[in-house]
């Protein structure tokens, strides 16, 4: 909204220095600056209110048995990144811009079906909360809706089903008809990744703000003709809007993280981390990365082939053998390292290194090809 304003006023009365207001860096500076602050402005506010409704974590089944210190703590803490995020979209980026939009009402969606999860789970007490058919069928929905409008629309000519092919120099594979139903696979895979993820205090609101990072970079280099074909990747004009949602999401996350570290205040609960994770997905796809996110995203990667193996080896051992057998002493990794006596501090800072170390890669990726 201040971005129309002050483009009008500039517009109409040339004032010195509101010309600054056109420029995506410091727009997406203004951004994560007010989502950083909204953070830690609401968060407390939203804390002492889920604290007063008994929005509070129950103990889970499938955790180590040390986290029941965690019971009691607030849940639903995404509401503060949702809050933290949207409003400075509003405020500071092209509203009208067909990226801005399908990313916002991507992660708003998104943010809607683990609000839903999390009420029934913590406020009308079903324990496995939303059933998970329906949970996937919202985030089949949000990916068919994101990949029909990229596949459908004449802003996206020419390059709608393109995708970037890591490491190998001016390189594109065309995703052609698979292309819908492999944006509904990737969003709906990234969202459950960083869901398992958010199993220690920061771990997932850390890394994701290491990702978003990365990203903010790649959509403002895609959306730069200079910059794009210096790079040699696909040049996609209006993509570097999304350099200012990602900047308020970076600047929301840290503000979260403020109350997110160890020992967490809050957690953000289903509402955060399926948002999140749905936005790292269709970032990714609409500045056509989409073959990045086992590197970017690698922690992600990870935490949920963790599980798989755990899951698809206990079933084979135990068909074969009559009793189930483990990979992990627990999955996802994350819990495998508790178990094996490291501390929760520990090993979320060692697994901070590595995504970071894995975004650095994905960047210098573009220079090795």
């Amino acid at each position: 909204m201040l971005y129309y304003l002050f483009d009008y006023i500039n517009k109409l009365y040339q004032p010195p220095g509101f010309d600054i207001f056109r420029f995506l860096t410091f727009r997406s500076a203004l951004a994560a600056i007010t989502g950083l602050a909204l953070a830690l402005y609401v968060g407390p506010k939203v804390i002492k209110l889920l604290s007063k409704y008994q929005v509070v974590e129950t103990k889970k089944k499938d955790g180590p048995e040390f986290h029941r210190s965690k019971v009691g703590t607030p849940t639903m803490g995404g509401i503060i990144i949702i809050l933290s995020v949207v409003i400075p979209v509003l405020l500071w980026a092209d509203i009208k811009s067909i990226y801005v939009i399908l990313i916002t009402l991507g992660t708003l969606s998104l943010a809607a079906v683990g609000f839903l999860d999390d009420y029934l789970k913590v406020v009308k007490k079903l324990p496995n909360g939303l059933i998970a058919r329906y949970k996937l069928l919202g985030q089949v929905v949000v990916g068919l809706v994101v990949g029909s409008v990229i596949y459908f629309s004449p802003e996206f000519d020419g390059i709608s089903t393109l995708t970037t092919v890591p490491f190998l120099k001016n390189v594109n594979l065309d995703l052609s008809i698979f292309y819908i139903p492999a944006v509904v696979f990737i969003v709906t895979a990234t969202s459950n990744a960083v869901n398992l993820t958010d199993g220690l205090d920061g771990l997932a609101i850390g890394i994701i703000a290491i990702v978003m990072i990365a990203l903010a970079i790649l959509s403002y280099v895609s959306g730069n003709v200079i910059f794009a074909k210096y790079l040699n990747i696909l040049y996609l004009p209006g993509s570097g809007e999304l350099t200012v949602f990602v900047a308020a999401l970076v600047g929301a996350s840290l503000g979260f993280l403020w109350y997110n570290c160890y020992p967490a205040q809050v957690f953000m609960g289903d509402t955060g981390s399926l948002a999140l994770g749905g936005a790292f997905g269709i970032l990714a796809v609409l500045i056509k990365k989409e073959l990045f996110i086992p590197i970017l995203g690698g922690v992600f990667f990870m935490e949920t082939l963790s599980v798989i193996i755990q899951r698809y080896y206990f079933k084979y051992t135990k068909k074969k053998y009559g009793e189930g057998r483990r990979v992990f002493k627990m999955a996802p990794m994350h819990h495998h390292f508790e178990m094996k006596g490291l501390s929760e501090p520990k090993i979320v800072v060692r697994f901070y290194i590595v995504a970071i170390i894995l975004a650095i890669l994905s960047l210098v990726s573009f220079k090795i090809r």
